[in-house]
């Protein structure tokens, strides 16, 4: 009788590295992957904030400094290492089993693509395989996201807030985030290289309404439709509604981080909440300051009208009228010019607590 042994499989490789960056992210980048060598074993997954209606050139950009071939992957395109991939404008760039997908789902923190969406998708996927990196960049996109891929038993790497051109985006992941390494710029390239050779560890088990949770919000990036997969019911409902489309929000925690969805799929931390309220109030603002003017120069005109046909006492009526909306308008734009920034105020004010 013969006995058979199994063999168990080594374990994989921390082979996966997820970017993201926003405000001075370009030279950042340029910098980092002309550190890497022709052989790096990863592949690597970026998101740059651009404008989404203009073409990006950051895959240009990067190549030409980088010893690795980098390019803006197709829908379903299979990953492979070696490879750097850039997300295009206007497209969230995940991960779903050996595959890149290029989706247009709702907006996370006003951007998309979106740092958090790309590193939840590498997180539930690919879990302790994953190397989370946040460089330089405005307000928190990717803290919601690298609390994901170290809660899933990846690595959490973050730029040197003072090595940072924007130090907003790396103050805030490491606020929330007990980040694994901070290093500077320049040592970034190397410290990917050695981590990249070292064997992941077990695979996190983490309850399952977590992975529930992060399952949905993955689908919600594919495909929107947050009400039909149940977000609202994942999170306290809140009386606040979205700025984008004034859906219901609902708000989620993760460790300290408080975060919102909408029911139709937009999602925003507090940061970024607060700065979207900010625009909206500013901009209802300058629309009532306007109305106001124009009310004012109707109310003159009609004055000179009645002066020109020798009713002077009616157009001291419209002109004594046009002089108090005139008034209204001037306090409307004081109130402009004194209303406050509260996503970068407070920000500012919070970080110095940190």
């Amino acid at each position: 009788m013969t006995t058979s042994t199994s063999v168990k499989s080594p374990k994989p490789y921390r082979d996966i590295v997820v970017i993201g960056a926003s405000a001075g992210g370009v030279a950042a980048l340029m910098a980092l992957v002309q550190t890497l060598p022709a052989d790096f074993p990863a592949p690597i997954f970026v998101v740059q904030h651009v404008a989404a209606d203009s073409p990006s050139v950051l895959p240009q950009l990067l190549n030409s400094v980088s010893a690795l071939a980098v390019r803006q992957p197709q829908d379903g395109e299979t990953v492979a290492a070696g490879v750097i991939y850039v997300a295009p404008p206007d497209h969230h760039l995940l991960l779903e089993g050996t595959r890149v997908l290029v989706t247009r789902g709702p907006k996370e923190n006003r951007f998309r693509p979106s740092i958090d969406a790309l590193f939840r998708s590498a997180a539930y996927t690919y879990g302790p395989r994953v190397i989370g990196v946040v460089l330089t960049g405005y307000l928190d996109d990717g803290t919601s996201g690298l609390w994901s891929v170290q809660r899933m038993g990846g690595l959490a790497l973050v730029q040197d807030p003072h090595d940072a051109e924007q130090p907003s985006m790396p103050t805030n992941a490491l606020e929330f985030v007990a980040a694994d390494y901070v290093v500077p710029l320049a040592e970034m390239g190397p410290l990917l290289v050695r981590l990249t050779q070292e064997r992941a560890p077990a695979k996190t088990h983490l309850p399952a309404t977590e992975l529930d949770l992060l399952q949905i919000e993955l689908t919600i990036a594919k495909q929107g439709g947050g009400f039909e997969l149940g977000i609202i019911e994942k999170g306290k409902l809140t009386p606040f509604t979205c700025p984008d489309c004034h859906g219901a929000l609902t708000q989620l925690i993760e460790g300290k981080l408080i975060r919102y969805r909408c029911h139709t799929g937009h999602a925003y931390t507090v940061s970024a909440l607060l700065s979207e309220v900010t625009e909206s109030v500013e901009s209802m603002l300058y629309q009532s300051m306007r109305g106001l003017e124009e009310t004012k120069m109707l109310l003159h005109n009609l004055g000179m009208h009645f002066v020109e046909n020798g009713q002077d006492e009616v157009a001291h009526l419209f002109f004594r009228k046009a002089d108090e909306t005139g008034q209204q308008a001037r306090v409307v734009h004081d109130s402009i010019l004194k209303h406050e920034s509260l996503s970068g105020d407070l920000q500012f004010e919070r970080n110095k607590f940190v």
